[in-house]
């Protein structure tokens, strides 16, 4: 926070981000009417790092006016959820994988998240039974093989009922894999640690870390992590590109760094979603290209992720890194191109 304070609790409306020196007065209406209509909220963890409310940490998560007009090419509802929902809870994309959404709760609401519409405070506990619908959902539907929780965030489930999720899910033969995608390690570390030792199963299991600027990962975030990969849980990094957060090479070199110091395997770097009210974080495909293409050459492969655009109206995730292969020329990460002879095949 700008004045190196901690706060008490979560920071959830224009009078409290008002009060901790992270918005000005004279915006009060304007963020009100935000807030009426995007959830808030910014945890102490993450209301610590703010230097000043411009900075990267303050741009993903304190509420702006801008959220307030909608852009003509922006969604609802930007990768389809809503369309390829069966069951409540339950977003089925691709033959082999679906989503398990136990909740639309977050510990922190990002100012791009392409599910606004749905999350917040109010946002969707599946009850007894629409849970249970949804594991017979997926216990019906025999191809399969992966199941990724997500929401809002499935760690904020209680330890009871997210052990139950796990349970249920390890149970079902055809399910090979689990995947887990969440904010908590970073938003409340504390939490994490908490909540770690639910995540020892008997079927593999990656938990995916979404962070997006280096300084997310803490003392205290990078101890809690340390306690989920001594479980054996496999670390995952996900990123969004973000106008204003990580739009250089150097903040994304020292973002995918921060993650491997933390035994984090970049993952996924997303274009933006176009969600409602987020224009002012959209940096152009070209740019997000030119600027992956800087770090070839520059940092390991283990820090490189794969770029992904996951195309409007729910038609799925594709790769848009990038290309280095021209017919019969091949690019270095110079830029400089190079001739491939064709191999000679002897009899």
């Amino acid at each position: 926070m700008p004045d190196g304070s901690l706060p008490a609790h979560t920071l959830r409306d224009a009078a409290a981000l008002i009060a901790a020196g992270l918005a000005a007065p004279q915006d009060r209406a304007l963020l009100d009417q935000v807030g009426e209509r995007y959830a808030v909220a910014i945890p102490p963890a993450l209301a610590a790092l703010i230097t000043h409310p411009g900075d990267p940490i303050a741009r993903q998560f304190v509420p702006h006016p801008d959220e307030l007009a909608t852009a003509p090419h922006e969604r609802a509802d930007p990768i389809g959820d809503d369309a390829l929902s069966p069951v409540p809870g339950i977003v089925h994309r691709y033959a082999d994988r679906a989503l398990l959404k136990p909740l639309l709760i977050c510990p922190v609401y990002c100012r791009f998240c392409f599910r606004r519409e749905h999350v917040g405070p109010d946002g969707g506990l599946l009850t007894d039974a629409q849970l249970a619908t949804a594991l017979d959902w997926l216990r019906t539907h025999e191809a399969i093989t992966e199941v990724i929780l997500t929401g809002g965030d499935p760690l904020l489930l209680s330890p009871r009922r997210l052990a139950a999720i796990l349970d249920a899910l390890g149970a079902i033969p055809h399910i090979q894999t689990l995947r887990i995608h969440s904010r908590v390690p970073v938003a409340d570390p504390a939490r994490m640690r908490a909540i770690a030792p639910v995540l020892e199963t008997e079927k593999p299991l990656w938990l995916v870390v979404h962070a997006n600027h280096a300084t997310e990962f803490t003392p205290d975030a990078r101890a809690a992590l340390r306690e989920v990969n001594r479980l054996g849980v496999p670390l995952l990094g996900q990123s969004v590109l973000l106008r204003g957060v990580n739009d250089t090479p150097d903040a994304l070199e020292a973002l995918f760094r921060a993650m491997l110091a933390t035994r984090i395997k970049p993952y996924y770097l997303h274009q933006l979603d176009p969600a409602p009210g987020t224009a002012r974080f959209h940096v152009p495909i070209a740019e997000g290209r030119a600027i992956l293409a800087s770090l070839r050459g520059r940092v390991t492969g283990l820090a490189w992720p794969t770029y992904v655009l996951d195309i409007p109206g729910g038609h799925g995730k594709v790769p848009i890194g990038p290309d280095y292969l021209d017919a019969d020329t091949v690019r270095d990460p110079a830029g400089r191109s190079h001739a491939l002879a064709a191999p000679t095949v002897t009899g």
